[in-house]
């Protein structure tokens, strides 16, 4: 069952963006295996999109329909305002690529790297080699530009990758597990990289098996269980899906914890009175300014002071547990094709 989040509205009343990706009822099998069972998406250009599910779940077969590398079985899409299905070139021009598996040819240098994908994108000899050492600075690689790309970091392969990926100048970049195997290091500098393309304008659709970087980056996340969205939201309104959200309440004054303990009836006791959660009461709540307010209110009213009040909200993995009954998101993503 799809758990019903609604958008989020426009505050200003003003139009909404434009829509970069857009899927209706998306199916793809193989064989007696169906692995995408009507895929809906709507995403709006200048944002980031973020495709979560556990291991063979079918993220990687969503990107390779979307940019045209597999045929669905059924079911419609536009990118960039081209449909995929009869009109695959002008989708192929408007997007970039950057999958799981790294496409830098080790045995060449990077620079050579880009004036290949240059070459590919028919770009002159004078315009490729200015493109190419524009994008090479951008991402801190003009030092080993000359060096032989096998010789590179995991993360500096990673940027000579996206690098590549933008030498078309995309407006839409598809990044499949684009943090996969980097160090915590790597992995930040590759989300800056990632904010950067979007305060240009560009619409990134983000597979990844880190939840934190859903988190992080995304505007909108999806969870894809069962070969369907079980869940789309930002990432606060997926965590509200998730019962075990209160607000934790702590007494310094024992007169003032037996009163709150007595009259509010939601609350929940410390297990172990004698415990350091002793003269703490726990609250449900979704976290909300609402619910905040009237825990308050209601403090105020009995004439009851806490001495600390914190908020405490289930996280993405939490979501992610409750909607695929499973671990993690995959190590790496999935086998399917």
């Amino acid at each position: 069952m799809r758990a019903s989040v609604m958008p989020t509205s426009n505050r200003a009343g003003g139009p909404q963006p434009p829509v970069a990706v857009s899927a209706l009822g998306l199916r793809k099998s193989y064989g007696d295996r169906t692995v995408l069972d009507g895929i809906d998406l709507r995403i709006p250009a200048g944002s980031v999109f973020a495709l979560l599910g556990p291991n063979g779940a079918g993220k990687t077969t969503v990107v390779k329909i979307l940019s045209t590398l597999v045929t669905a079985d059924g079911g419609q899409a536009q990118v960039a305002g081209h449909d995929i299905a009869t009109s695959p070139d002008g989708v192929r021009a408007a997007i970039g690529v950057t999958g799981q598996f790294s496409a830098v040819d080790g045995l060449i240098t990077g620079e050579e790297n880009m004036l290949l994908m240059a070459d590919l994108h028919h770009l002159s000899k004078r315009e490729g080699r200015r493109v190419a050492a524009e994008l090479l600075e951008r991402f801190d690689l003009t030092d080993v530009a000359r060096k032989p790309a096998q010789s590179y970091s995991g993360g500096m392969k990673r940027r000579l990758d996206i690098a590549m990926t933008l030498v078309g100048d995309p407006r839409i970049i598809f990044l499949d597990e684009p943090t996969t195997g980097l160090d915590p290091r790597s992995r930040h500098n590759m989300w800056q990289i990632v904010r950067e393309l979007v305060s240009g304008g560009v619409t990134v659709f983000l597979t990844t098996q880190y939840l934190e970087e859903a988190d992080e980056l995304a505007d909108r996340i999806a969870v894809l269980n069962g070969g369907r969205i079980a869940a789309e939201g930002t990432a606060d309104e997926l965590k509200r899906i998730v019962p075990g959200g209160h607000v934790r309440l702590r007494f310094a004054d024992p007169g003032a914890y037996r009163s709150a303990a007595l009259t509010l009836r939601d609350a929940t006791l410390p297990e172990d009175p004698g415990s350091a959660e002793a003269l703490t009461l726990r609250i449900p709540s979704d976290g909300s300014q609402r619910e905040l307010r009237s825990i308050l209110d209601w403090l105020d009213a009995a004439g009851i002071e806490a001495d600390e009040l914190t908020v405490h909200t289930p996280d993405l993995d939490d979501v992610f547990f409750a909607l695929t009954g499973s671990g993690r998101p995959n190590q790496p993503e999935e086998a399917v094709r």
